[in-house]
């Protein structure tokens, strides 16, 4: 299809390919084929029914290719799977629904509706998902397992604070889930070893890391935390910021020490005690003209300076 006319190809995305072959190499119990495959031909097929069925029969086969509208990703997968595993790829069915009899218009029209309309998943929603497929990363399971813990345990200060529905929610809301991820995989990714070597990459001492910074800056700013009509402390824009404060704390190896020692929200506390005068900074009213950026990224990354400068000149 590549090297001819006769047909439109989108191109194929090397590495979605990779994991659809990794997924048919660990499925198990669960159908291989994940969807189902929609094929064209312009001519017309004879379909024999079996007998004492009028749904159920044999399809004949068209003389020429079938062309693919929608499923190319996943029947190249299975390609290379089957060369890698040929005694196995034997036994696996594709599920398909064909349109025959058609005009190649119709096919065109097809393949535009399917690949401009795509709803995608709503990235907070992917979040959940993460630590349950065979594929991801160590490093996103671990991220995404860090997050629920965030969301649902009772000592948390982020409990039920963030959005999970990815917008949908009508309840008080200060983060979406994806944007907690993002940040949270940064900091896993940045200091892997380190986490693997003080928290032995359990989820949950992972959690009371975070859990006893978000307290200690909850202790120093109690005043305006969670008071997000007259200030924008706890709003997204700025709980981003904190969590790069604590990828940089980090390597305070004091700081750390001092935790792991006690335990508890104290050492964080102290450290970042400057911050309370800060306060003013951080009200709703004025807020964009303290921390001008042509953007919420620029803005993230100046409110995590100021709030880095104050604790480390």
């Amino acid at each position: 299809m590549e090297r001819s006319e006769k047909g439109f190809q989108r191109v194929l995305n090397r590495q979605k390919i990779k994991q659809i072959v990794n997924f048919y190499e660990t499925v198990v119990a669960q159908p291989m084929i994940p969807g189902t495959v929609l094929l064209f031909t312009d001519e017309t097929l004879r379909f024999q029914k079996v007998e004492g069925s009028e749904s159920i029969g044999h399809l004949s086969e068209p003389k020429g290719k079938y062309l693919v509208i929608d499923g190319q990703h996943r029947l190249a997968g299975l390609h290379f799977f089957h060369e890698k595993h040929p005694g196995q790829s034997r036994q696996v069915e594709v599920p398909c629904l064909l349109f025959d009899g058609r005009s190649a218009d119709f096919a065109t029209e097809m393949f535009v509706i399917i690949n401009s309309t795509h709803t995608r998943i709503n990235r907070s929603h992917l979040v959940d998902l993460y630590e349950k497929v065979s594929w991801e990363s160590p490093e996103k399971k671990f991220a995404a397992k860090v997050v629920n813990l965030l969301y649902s345990e009772s000592d948390s200060p982020l409990q039920y604070k963030i959005n999970r529905l990815g917008g949908r929610s009508k309840q008080e809301k200060w983060i979406l889930q994806s944007e907690v991820f993002n940040e949270l995989l940064k900091v896993v990714t940045a200091h892997k070893r380190w986490i693997e070597s003080h928290l032995d990459m359990k989820a949950d001492r992972c959690y009371a890391l975070v859990r006893d910074y978000l307290k200690g800056v909850k202790d120093v700013m109690g005043e305006i935390w969670g008071q997000n009509e007259r200030y924008m402390f706890t709003r997204d824009v700025s709980l981003k910021a904190l969590i790069r404060v604590l990828d940089d704390l980090i390597v305070d190896r004091k700081l750390i020490s001092a935790w792991e020692e006690q335990r508890s929200h104290q050492p964080f506390a102290e450290l970042v005690k400057p911050w309370a005068t800060l306060v003013k900074d951080f009200r709703a009213d004025g807020f964009y003209e303290r921390f001008p950026a042509k953007g919420q990224l620029e803005r993230v990354r100046k409110i995590h300076q100021r709030l880095l400068d104050a604790i480390v000149g």
